[in-house]
């Protein structure tokens, strides 16, 4: 059999055939492509190593419109020096739900602004945390970042002081809801549905 007549047969199993052998071929392919072909050529594009974040928690929405949200969280913000009409100003000003997609956009300088939505990896966390920066300290030289989800009463104590290694980008772009797809397959597999 030659090399022509092989790459022939393989083809008619991938693309043609029905059989539940080469769906299941198929499925496998397309993840790997994406997972190690499409996805890190994205990342380079937009330079971040995380280029697409699905949104796994609460942390990040707001209680119908800006307004309902500010009445229920605002006083923390009043307290912290933070204004009303500073948040409402902010990109992504009325949050973010669990089970958006977020593109998330590399910056070489990683100067971030208080507003700006990060994405950050922190030791005790093996998933990536995406929170609002709040504030930016200089501490030697070198700025620090302090964030809180937008939903939460408080900061957790990793979100005091994020170094810019810490950073793997800024969230640029928001799609809504397409990531529960995911979300929901994860649950099965892991019980959480």
């Amino acid at each position: 059999m030659t090399f022509k007549e092989t790459w022939a047969k393989i083809w008619n199993f991938l693309w043609h055939s029905n059989s539940i052998w080469s769906i299941l071929v198929d499925v496998i392919l397309i993840f790997l492509i994406l997972k190690f072909i499409l996805l890190p050529g994205f990342g380079l594009i937009v330079g971040s190593k995380v280029p697409l974040v699905i949104i796994e928690s609460g942390s990040m929405e707001h209680e119908g419109t800006f307004n309902n949200w500010w009445s229920l969280h605002g006083e923390w913000y009043t307290d912290n020096n933070i204004s009303e009409e500073t948040v409402s100003s902010w990109k992504f000003h009325n949050g973010m739900n669990k089970g958006d997609v977020i593109l998330v956009t590399g910056n070489k300088n990683k100067d971030y602004l208080v507003g700006d939505v990060i994405v950050f990896s922190v030791a005790q966390n093996n998933v990536p945390i995406i929170h609002r920066i709040i504030g930016v300290h200089d501490i030697n030289g070198e700025a620090f970042y302090e964030t809180k989800g937008d939903h939460n009463d408080g900061q957790h104590p990793y979100e005091k002081l994020i170094s810019k290694k810490q950073v793997l980008g800024k969230a640029s772009f928001r799609v809504p809801w397409i990531g529960w797809v995911k979300l929901f397959v994860v649950g099965i597999f892991t019980g959480k549905f």
